[in-house]
């Protein structure tokens, strides 16, 4: 979340208020304190950045009216409750109002801190998605398509609008299936070129008739050519030419293309005449095209001249810390195109989802939640029964499972060592520090740092 979230302390014990105040913010929250439900309804509205955390017992109306205020002001708002000896009956009553959780007094700060984490790591997802939903809702352009948290996904975001208006040709370089025709989409969207989007797959064709297409051709030029026809790159004037699978081009074209692209002319095939165009070049590879060029299949001075900006989109199984994200995306896609309910997906089925290794990348994810809206096995998760939402963990809950069960084996691996636990997990060392104590995992790790 580009938002920082912040916790609402309502407290009247003021010892109370200070002591859960200074826990909070030297873990590094942001705190703001009231002391009644009075004083804390005005700052809380649906969409509201971040948690809430009440005593039960408060001067005027209590908890438990704050907890059922929060509840019909948005249900997925994290509101939780301190509770005092003897008060079970009401921490109960509370859950069942719609708190996400209660701590019993007395408590210490390390666990009011991990509440407190753990309910705004939820938030933050469910904020998340509900930007999503509206940007889908909007049909929303530009970086909003390229979907995820990741630190691999931000620094490709903030790429793509650095470059978006600069006149230069973009090299885009990914797997199969994660994505790169979005990017191009992102960087036209992004850019303020009013001509169109073009697209060629440059593996689907014929030598012969690619070279028709990108370049176009007079009537007559050969058999068949009944007619002028414009092609691609005439059509993108004014606009970008997206161009993927550039490493199956043949040497032919792209000799021609790069004159294009040095010159902004193009020659129709049976034409002397040059056409200048003013078309933003977009290409797309799944191959080391360095290589390539180094060994001759692919031209060298084609390759640099594409390669002034190049964006490298990250395969799926290096990001899946974006999963739950990108599924609640192609669920929502999903339900709304077949015209079906969203299915809630259980603990089990998104562990299944984390641990895979995509070799399909994004696209094959897509295909999963299209069978889960279905109704119909996938390849991934099989025929298995989406379970009733009642037994469902939260997105954000099954994230962390799976995350305290990664640390745990890389610190059980290497000997309870966080430096090379985080070496080995390729986070900062503070981070997988910080993660540790969040999970309450340093009883594994040992004094070897």
């Amino acid at each position: 979340m580009s938002q920082e979230l912040s916790v609402l302390l309502v407290e009247d014990d003021l010892p109370m208020q200070l002591g859960c105040l200074q826990a909070l913010q030297l873990a590094g929250l942001t705190v703001d304190a009231v002391e009644s439900a009075e004083a804390a309804r005005p700052r809380l509205t649906a969409g509201f950045p971040g948690v809430v955390v009440t005593d039960m017992r408060l001067p005027g109306a209590d908890g438990l009216s704050l907890v059922r205020h929060c509840h019909e002001l948005e249900p997925e708002l994290p509101v939780i409750m301190i509770t005092g000896h003897g008060d079970v009956s009401l921490a109960v009553e509370a859950m069942r109002s719609g708190a996400y959780d209660f701590i019993p007094k007395p408590f210490s700060p390390e666990v009011l801190v991990e509440v407190v984490r753990r309910a705004l790591d939820k938030r933050a997802l469910t904020l998340e998605v509900v930007a999503l939903r509206e940007a889908l809702a909007r049909k929303e352009g530009g970086s909003a398509r390229l979907i995820g948290r990741s630190p691999q996904m931000v620094a490709v975001r903030q790429l793509v609008a650095r470059v978006a208006s600069a006149r230069a040709d973009v090299l885009i370089r990914g797997e199969t299936g994660t994505g790169k025709e979005l990017v191009a989409q992102a960087l036209h969207d992004l850019s303020g070129r009013k001509g169109p989007l073009v697209a060629l797959n440059c593996g689907g064709l014929p030598d012969n008739l690619l070279d028709s297409e990108l370049f176009g051709h007079e009537a007559g030029a050969f058999t068949g050519a009944a007619k002028r026809r414009i092609g691609k790159i005439e059509h993108a004037h004014h606009g970008t030419l997206f161009l993927d699978e550039l490493e199956s081009m043949p040497m032919g074209v792209q000799i021609k293309l790069l004159r294009v692209l040095q010159d902004r002319v193009v020659e129709r095939l049976g034409s002397n005449a040059q056409v200048a165009v003013d078309c933003r070049v977009v290409a797309a590879t799944k191959d080391d095209l360095l290589h390539k060029a180094q060994d001759g299949s692919f031209r060298s001075d084609l390759y640099y001249r594409l390669n002034v900006v190049t964006i490298d989109l990250p395969p799926l199984r290096e990001r899946r810390e974006d999963i739950p994200l990108l599924l609640e995306h192609f669920l929502l896609l999903a339900a709304s195109r077949y015209g079906l309910p969203q299915p809630v997906v259980s603990a089990a089925q998104l562990r299944a989802l984390m641990a895979h290794h995509w070799p399909g990348n994004v696209r094959e994810l897509r295909n999963v939640a299209d069978c889960l809206v279905l109704g119909v096995p996938s390849e991934v998760l099989g025929d298995g029964e989406v379970p009733a939402a009642a037994t469902m963990l939260s997105l954000a809950e099954t994230v962390e499972d799976f995350e305290r069960s990664l640390i745990r084996e890389a610190l059980g691996r290497h000997g309870g060592s966080i430096t090379r636990a985080a070496q080995a997990l390729r986070v900062p060392k503070t981070t997988l520090a910080d993660k540790v104590r969040k999970y309450g995992l340093q009883s594994v790790s040992t004094p070897a740092q």
